[in-house]
């Protein structure tokens, strides 16, 4: 199997606050290819960020929405500086995007924080001065 990934699907509880929240927050455009039932997003050259209700997503699984069965993770957004993270987050604030954990130097030698959107999926927003190229 070759190494890569071309979706991310999130389990999202109400689909219309979720496109608000990605299309506001993170001024993100949906793809042509969205529809009423799920809404897609190019995250890069080739990777899509996909909303779905969540209990379709866990239909589609054959398991049970209540969280049972789904993993624990965090999505991350790198940028080029610390200011940018910080220039970020001041934007979240003045929207009142939930924050998780304020931007702080981290253990790694990066520096990041985290957001919440709607359905509690975390985001890190971060500069990791190890990571040659952000796309």
């Amino acid at each position: 199997m070759d190494q890569h990934l071309n979706y991310i699907t999130l389990g999202v509880a109400d689909l219309a606050a979720s496109r608000r929240f990605y299309r506001e927050t993170f001024d993100w455009q949906e793809r042509g290819d969205s529809n009423d039932n799920i809404a897609f997003y190019q995250a890069g050259s080739a990777l899509i960020l996909a909303l779905f209700p969540r209990a379709a997503l866990a239909a589609d699984a054959g398991i049970a929405a209540d969280g049972n069965g789904f993993p624990c993770f965090t999505l991350a957004h790198n940028v080029a500086s610390r200011e940018a993270v910080d220039v970020l987050f001041a934007e979240f604030r003045a929207q009142g995007v939930t924050i998780v954990k304020p931007p702080q130097a981290v253990y790694w030698g990066g520096y990041s924080g985290y957001i919440s959107d709607p359905d509690g999926f975390l985001w890190e927003i971060a500069h990791n001065p190890y990571l040659e190229k952000l796309r």
